[in-house]
């Protein structure tokens, strides 16, 4: 079997921790700017009125709020995945495939963005008036802050990190549906 090429490991890094970094950078910037959340939902900074701009939100699920106060079991999962996607990339040398390394490059840096949040690193502690969280407790939630309004519903605060996880699906999708295997040309 052919070994990966030695670029694949620096497109890969460079877009898997690139990624993140920015991810983590905007979430920091953002939460700094607007503060932290408040129940029923804080300030925001319009970008364009009504349709799109940024509020701070913490979500201890995972997408679309699913799975609310499982946090630990998210945490776990994003360790397995990052493992599974190394795995997959450079030791069963899936990575050989460019496409294939972009998009699980994109997915890579939304998992460790988000893990970096689950496991409590930003060091955030909880705010007077969220129910189940008492005052001063360490936060284990992902930090959004992206607000899109779909007429007058909002859609779901995400991050920098969602989008990558959502483009490296789309990506590792349209690649499974329209890209020919090695073998097949």
């Amino acid at each position: 079997m052919k070994a990966v090429p030695p670029n694949r490991y620096v497109l890969f890094f460079s877009i898997a921790l690139g990624g993140c970094a920015l991810d983590l950078a905007t979430k920091s910037y953002l939460f700094a700017r607007l503060g932290m959340p408040r129940p029923g939902g804080g300030p925001v900074w319009w970008i364009i009125p009504d349709v799109f701009g940024f509020q701070t939100s913490l979500n201890e699920g995972a997408l679309f709020g699913w799975g609310q106060g499982m946090v630990a079991v998210f945490a776990v999962a994003s360790v397995l995945a990052g493992a599974g996607i190394l795995c997959w990339l450079f030791w069963l040398r899936a990575a050989r495939d460019g496409w294939l390394t972009v998009s699980l490059a994109c997915v890579m840096a939304g998992v460790l963005g988000n893990l970096y949040d689950r496991l409590g690193l930003p060091g955030l502690t909880w705010p007077q008036g969220f129910p189940h969280h008492a005052p001063g407790d360490p936060v284990y939630a992902v930090r959004d802050w992206i607000l899109v309004m779909i007429g007058r519903w909002p859609w779901p605060t995400f991050n920098v990190a969602d989008s990558l996880l959502v483009c490296g699906a789309g990506l590792l999708l349209w690649h499974a549906f329209f890209v020919k295997p090695p073998e097949a040309e």
